[in-house]
Order: structure tokens, then sequence, then C-alpha cells
């Protein structure tokens, strides 16, 4: 070690006087889930799939009242780990996250309310984009202090020195800039203290082109609410992402608009109706695209076992014109 590192190291010892990290625990917790699949209009083989969620937890504490806590999530029979991250919980700063997994204005790509899944989240793969901001690379996030906020807000920061390239392991670097996609920032707010039942939220996100293909950024919002009453929820909201290109038959921007339903009708069962729109817009206007997708939902829960299923349709799936698809999903969920 040279002398300026000697120097530097021994004066951050020197300032984190107190943070010398307390003895943590692992824990585990999960469950399963295995599906039957009926997508019409395509050729499919077996029908029935399973899930593994689990999720290792780890948590710690140092001197200095600062908790941490490290996450990793396995989320599919057939993947690797799905996400993780590792979050430094701090007595007066709020919370300093290093995140693999979502974050960012993708927490808000669909806030509605439904008994299962999202509309998009059931077998049939409608293809569906959303706001999704610095998602899917490695980035960091401020949660910022409730002291600093009125009571019910909730605020996040997230950036990300380059957007893409997926997430990597420890000693390593994500792939080459080839994609042409630079750093990136997500502003996320959400509140709910403004009415009983409602909560209101907001996200912005700006991402740097480097390709030569869009203008300078990619720029993506989200705008929506819901509100609960009795045993029923309603909500709406609005998002954009525009990638702004400079040349026609590239796509200029996703406009979505979303809404949704849910009733519990007692404490084991709820059912739920979900509808999101999405215009792809291309420059120039000769190739632009609804897709239409609605679906249908009910979820019944006995103890650790929650049955549901999903009737979902897609009008333009995927963005092709005319092709219209529909999907019957069950499946069986075990929590231990």
């Amino acid at each position: 070690m040279n002398k300026l590192a000697k120097i530097g190291a021994t004066a951050l010892c020197g300032s984190l006087v107190a943070v010398a990290s307390q003895a943590g625990e692992l824990t585990v917790t999960g469950g399963s889930t295995a599906t039957w699949s009926s997508n019409s209009g395509d050729k499919v083989g077996n029908p029935i799939g399973m899930a593994s969620a689990i999720s290792f937890k780890g948590s710690g504490e140092l001197d200095n009242g600062t908790t941490f806590a490290m996450t990793i999530a396995h989320g599919d029979q057939a993947s690797t780990y799905s996400g993780g991250e590792i979050v430094m919980t701090t007595p007066s700063f709020g919370t300093i996250a290093i995140d693999q997994s979502g974050g960012g204005i993708d927490r808000f790509d669909d806030m509605m309310p439904t008994a299962w899944e999202e509309v998009d989240g059931t077998s049939l793969g409608t293809g569906l984009v959303t706001v999704s901001g610095v998602k899917g690379s490695g980035h960091l996030e401020w949660g910022i202090p409730s002291t600093m906020l009125p009571d019910g807000m909730t605020a996040h920061v997230a950036w990300s020195p380059r957007a893409s390239g997926g997430y990597v392991n420890d000693k390593s670097v994500g792939s080459s800039a080839t994609d042409g996609v630079g750093g990136g920032y997500d502003i996320a707010i959400s509140h709910s203290g403004l009415a009983d039942g409602t909560n209101v939220f907001v996200g912005y996100s700006a991402i740097d082109w480097q390709n030569g293909l869009y203008k300078s950024k990619k720029k993506s919002w989200v705008a929506g609410a819901t509100f609960a009453v009795g045993p029923a929820t309603v909500g709406y909201q609005v998002s954009r992402e525009m990638h702004n290109p400079i040349s026609t038959a590239l796509t200029e921007e996703y406009d979505n608009t979303a809404y949704g339903i849910s009733f519990a009708v007692n404490d084991d069962l709820s059912i739920s109706y979900g509808k999101h729109q999405s215009n792809k817009r291309v420059l120039g206007g000769t190739a632009d695209v609804e897709l239409d997708n609605t679906s249908l939902q009910a979820a019944y829960t006995m103890g650790g076992a929650t049955i549901s299923a999903a009737m979902t349709d897609a009008d333009n799936n995927k963005y092709s014109s005319g092709t219209d698809k529909e999907a019957t999903t069950v499946a069986l969920s075990l929590a231990f």
C-alpha cells in the first residue's frame, strides 16, 4: 500500500469511530408456485410450470446504529437468482441501496390493484412495454428519510453509471457500450397522507443515448393513484416512455393508460379486473399500433395455500397488428 493510500485509510477509520459491525443473522423464507397455462393460438409444449420463490436475507448492525441487510431472491425454477440488493439504513440519512433488482420508477410500472398478478404477468406474454428506468442494471438508490418529508410521503432517487448490460458479479463489469446506452437517474415519489385510503405516486427517469440514432436522452414518466374504501380498491395511472429518435421507422414512444379494480369478497376470496392499453408510436406514423390487455382474476387462500386463476386477453399482442390472444392461467401457491 502506498503512503497516500495509507493516509486515506487512516483518515477514513478515524472518521468512522464507532462503526464496527455486530454479529448478524441469515434467514430463509419462501414458497412454491405451480401453474397450468393454456394460451390460444400458440403452439405450446408442456403447460405445467413451477416457481421456487426463495429469499435469503442477511441482516446486522453497526455500532453507530446503522443497520444493513442483504437480500437474494431466487424467483424461478429454471433460473439463477432473480434479484439482489444490499441496503444500509442510517439513523438520520435514510437508506442507501446497491440494487440489482427493481427500484427507481420501476416500482410504479403497474400499481393497479389485482387479486393476483399484473395484467401482463400471466402466461400470455403480451410484450407490454412500461416505464422501467434504471432497472435492469446495477444502480445506487437513496431512500430519503421520513424526517425530511411530509407525513405519509416516501421518495427515492436512483442512479446508474450505465443503465444497460444487466447484472454482474463482484469484481466484474457490465458488457461494452455497444447498445449506446449511457448513465441515467430515476426519481420516484408516493404520498399516502392526502386522504384516507388514497395513495398518489409520480416518477421520472432520464437516461443518456450514445448511439447517434436518438436525441440526447430517453425520458420516462408515470403518475397515478389508488383509492381503497371498504373491501374495494380502484386505481388509475398513465405513463410514457419517450425514445426521441432522429429518423423515421424507429420507435418514438410508448404511451400507456391503465386502470383496475379489486374486491375482497371475504377474508379468503378476492377478485379483480384490470386493463392496460399501450400505444406504440413510430416516428413518421407509418407503423403505430395499440396493444390492449385485459385480465379478470380471482384468488382464494386456505392457510398457507392460495389458488389463483386469470383469464387474460390481448389485442395486437406484442404490438403486432391483428394478432389477438387469449390465455387461462391457474396457479397453486404454497408458502413456508
